[in-house]
């Protein structure tokens, strides 16, 4: 005895699946130099998310500093115990089917190892993508003022400039962003998500 098919099993269908995509949880690192527009485009996707009932939330690693990481300065170890935090918090929301877009320099490729191993065990989907904008464009945008500081001497350690940054060899995705709008941008990171059964 066969089942027959009907539009409205067909339209329960793909609300369900819509349903579980959405209870899908998993982590994006954006990872990239200091004013490479990490965190404008993760709140630029996540507005579209939003939009259509995605469970997500955007992890803004100045804000993890100013509340989580108080304490920590800018040592290789005190930048190592930060990642590692946000990445803790990052997997406990994906297990809870929340869709984590993480901005966070995390300039360390031992230290995002850490987190992407970190989920693997949880069976939690993690994705690097490397917001890859040259560090001259960075310095023009200069958002914070970083870049103009450190030229003055008022500020060491900068990633990128006098502190190193680990650029991702084979990230899951790579964003270059120079000459482009943020709109384009966040286009290209959505579709990498749909295809990637996250939206």
């Amino acid at each position: 005895m066969t089942t027959a098919h009907t539009p409205a099993a067909g339209a329960t269908a793909q609300a369900a699946g819509a349903a579980a995509t959405r209870e899908r949880g998993a982590t994006m690192w954006l990872t990239g130099l200091p004013s490479a527009g990490k965190t404008t485009l993760a709140r630029a996707v996540a507005q579209r998310l939003r939009a259509t009932g995605r469970r997500v939330e955007v992890l803004d690693g100045d804000e993890i500093r100013q509340f989580l990481s108080q304490e920590l300065g800018f040592t290789r170890q005190d930048r190592h115990t930060n990642v590692t935090r946000i990445g803790f918090l990052a997997q406990t929301l994906a297990s809870h089917g929340v869709l984590v877009l993480a901005p966070v320099i995390a300039p360390y490729a031992a230290s995002r190892a850490a987190v992407r191993e970190r989920h693997a065990a949880r069976g939690i989907e993690y994705l690097e993508v490397h917001v890859a904008t040259p560090v001259e464009v960075c310095s023009v945008r200069d958002v914070k003022g970083l870049y103009a500081k450190q030229a003055v001497g008022e500020l060491t350690g900068l990633t990128g400039v006098d502190d190193p940054y680990e650029e991702p060899e084979t990230p899951d995705l790579r964003i270059r962003t120079q000459s482009r709008s943020v709109a384009d941008t966040a286009a290209e990171l959505h579709t990498f998500l749909t295809e990637r059964g996250l939206v």
